[in-house]
């Protein structure tokens, strides 16, 4: 498993330049990665076949580390993610490391909704965009 620093600086630069060039954001994963995305049953195994798609993908995606946290080969990321400008999504990627790269990487993106009203009696407030750690 990659040191702190190592890591971190891995995932920036994976996230800065996927969409831009896939060569470079693919290189933190082993080439028979699998890549899944648990909420429209996709499951992509290779890591030419997961590059391939997001070279041909349709929209212009903008990314937004907001923490990362990590516990030997598990690695869970939260993200925020913009399509073609559009309001910022959350994202969370798992991934599971084999030594110093991804072998096994499940992604969800939803979007967020305003917080119930009946239940902010309990609630403290939450910092919009906590310190990547």
């Amino acid at each position: 498993m990659l040191d702190d620093v190592t890591l971190q600086e891995a995932l920036e630069r994976h996230w800065e330049y996927s969409g831009k060039d896939e060569d470079i954001s693919h290189e933190i994963y082993h080439d028979d990665a699998v890549l899944e995305f648990p909420q429209s049953g996709e499951r992509f195994e290779g890591v030419a076949n997961f590059r391939e798609w997001r070279r041909q993908y349709p929209a212009h995606v903008d990314f937004r580390i907001r923490r990362i946290r990590h516990d030997g080969h598990l690695v869970v990321a939260e993200n925020l993610i913009s399509y073609d400008g559009a309001p910022w999504m959350f994202a969370v990627n798992i991934m599971e490391f084999r030594g110093d790269k991804v072998g096994h990487e499940r992604i969800y993106i939803m979007d967020g909704w305003e917080a119930a009203e009946w239940r902010s009696q309990w609630r403290s407030e939450t910092p919009a965009d906590p310190p990547v750690t």
